[in-house]
């Protein structure tokens, strides 16, 4: 492993981006409470719920269609871009384009034709069947948007993602909520539309100021018309290696993408939509908002993963680092979510989805498992082995639904949160002991120390919440909280330079 994979490696470097994509991920959030509070306020559960079927019907399709461009393609283009060949570079952005314009039209067509089944079985009737065929431009917007968000990864522009993702929720926000006063759940769909057009305009927006399109008009003037439809098929056939990566991406992606679809239709249909309302916001509370510090994971891990990928020992480092980083920075804001749930939905939401705090807070506790999970299952795709990273993706979404039918029909929606826990604890345990016989991976004795000191006080936490009194609830909550913070400054503080380079920078303002 040579200086450069070691420092690229290093904790600070794994403590930079992942503070810079959790922190931007962090101020998306916040601007995403204030939009659905106001939602939640407009719509009511029954509203929201209808709103995440249209989302997971649309994601569901997406998935399937993409040829998983957004995630293969950041792979090649990492390794093509740290060689510095700037042809090869421009010919393969080329690649992923033409592949993308491809993706958009299947996909059209996919969600067009699929509507009258979707409606009837999804969304329990045809009523919904128009709202579904005018959801296709957004499933080709987002065909777009992967490809092009694909090569700003792998040409490690992190800094323009960082910018375009702020940028986005912002006009996101001030677009969506006026539209949704207006029209009500008449709405959701335009806000869908609305919504994933700002993305894919912002994302095309700083891609194509990296690598402009401009230089099409030129070849079809070169190679007029014939030629310009062989240069395409060649691009085609020089995909087909990204491609056949990104089919294992593509199912797995409809494998996660149909099981949550899966358990809404089945929330929908046992239940109602306000049960669907309920469970996506404990979801959404419970894994998306605690889930920012995995924000960099994509973004600027598996980059360097895939940089590695044929030195083991390079591989382990990278993953033991960052599952490390990732729990001392995500285990404070767990214990403190676990406390603070009961007053921070109905804030954020309203009063009436009280009911979801139990289930959040179980679900709450995957996170600690999907903290080690993600970093190891990252080391399949960047080795470019999808069949098995297919399997063992469908695997678990197949476990994920029969545990949330179960665990549901036992339990309610507190079930529902057991059922998330046990599916990431399971991934867990699967993805470890696979990449331990394949790859030689081993969890190193720092990451095993960090989980002994920090799931512990999760689990202090959760406890607490069965206590008799609000206060003493609150008062072990905070408690925990407190130690998991201290733990992670002072482990952060033994390992990098970061403290240094706060307090040197706070110096030298304070001298000017």
């Amino acid at each position: 492993m040579n200086d450069t994979e070691q420092n690229e490696n290093s904790y600070g470097h794994v403590l930079k981006y992942t503070g810079i994509f959790g922190g931007v991920q962090g101020l998306n959030i916040l601007i995403s409470l204030v939009r659905n509070k106001l939602v939640a306020l407009l719509l009511g559960p029954a509203g929201m719920g209808l709103a995440a079927l249209f989302n997971s019907v649309v994601n569901f399709v997406s998935q399937a269609t993409s040829f998983g461009i957004s995630f293969s393609a950041v792979r090649h283009l990492s390794e093509i871009f740290d060689s510095g060949d700037s042809v090869r570079i421009r010919t393969f952005v080329n690649t992923v384009r033409a592949w993308c314009a491809v993706a958009a039209l299947l996909g059209m067509a996919v969600c067009v034709a699929s509507a009258p089944a979707v409606g009837r079985y999804v969304l329990d009737g045809g009523s919904h069947m128009l709202e579904i065929m005018a959801l296709a431009p957004v499933v080709a917007m987002l065909a777009v948007t992967g490809g092009e968000t694909a090569i700003l990864k792998g040409a490690r522009r992190l800094r323009e993602l960082a910018v375009a993702q702020v940028c986005i929720v912002v006009l996101s926000l001030v677009l969506s909520v006026p539209l949704y006063w207006l029209l009500r759940y008449d709405g959701i769909v335009l806000v869908i539309f609305v919504t994933t057009a700002v993305n894919m305009l912002f994302t095309v927006r700083y891609s194509f100021r990296l690598f402009p399109v401009g230089g099409l008009a030129c070849v079809v003037r070169r190679l007029g018309v014939r030629g310009v439809a062989a240069w395409l098929r060649r691009l085609l056939v020089d995909g087909s290696g990204m491609v056949r990566l990104g089919v294992a991406f593509i199912v797995s992606g409809v494998f996660g993408s149909g099981a949550e679809m899966i358990i809404r239709s089945f929330l929908n249909n046992y239940a109602d939509l306000n049960t669907v309302g309920l469970y996506n916001a404990g979801y959404v509370m419970a894994v998306t908002y605690a889930g920012m510090v995995f924000s960099a994971m994509e973004t600027d891990y598996f980059p360097r993963l895939s940089a590695v990928n044929h030195d083991t020992a390079a591989v382990n480092l990278a993953a033991n680092r960052q599952i490390e980083v990732s729990i001392l920075m995500i285990s404070p804001m767990l214990t403190l979510l676990i406390t603070v749930l009961p007053i921070l939905i109905p804030l954020l939401y309203s009063g009436r989805f009280v009911a979801v705090v139990p289930m959040a807070q179980v679900a709450v506790l995957s996170m600690y498992a999907r903290a080690a999970m993600l970093p190891v299952a990252y080391i399949t795709l960047a080795k470019g082995h999808s069949r098995a990273y297919m399997v063992i993706e469908g695997a678990s979404a197949v476990v994920f639904v029969v545990l949330m039918i179960v665990c549901f029909n036992a339990w309610g929606l507190v079930g529902a949160g057991v059922a998330v826990l046990l599916s990431n604890v399971a991934d867990l345990v699967v993805i470890v002991i696979y990449a331990a016989m394949r790859y030689g991976y081993r969890l190193s004795r720092q990451v095993v120390a960090c989980a002994a000191v920090h799931v512990p006080l999760g689990l202090v936490a959760y406890f607490a919440t069965f206590a008799g009194e609000a206060w003493m609830r609150v008062a072990i909550g905070v408690a925990a909280t407190a130690v998991s913070t201290a733990v992670s400054a002072y482990v952060i503080y033994r390992k990098t330079t970061l403290w240094n380079k706060i307090k040197e920078r706070i110096l030298s303002r304070a001298g000017k």
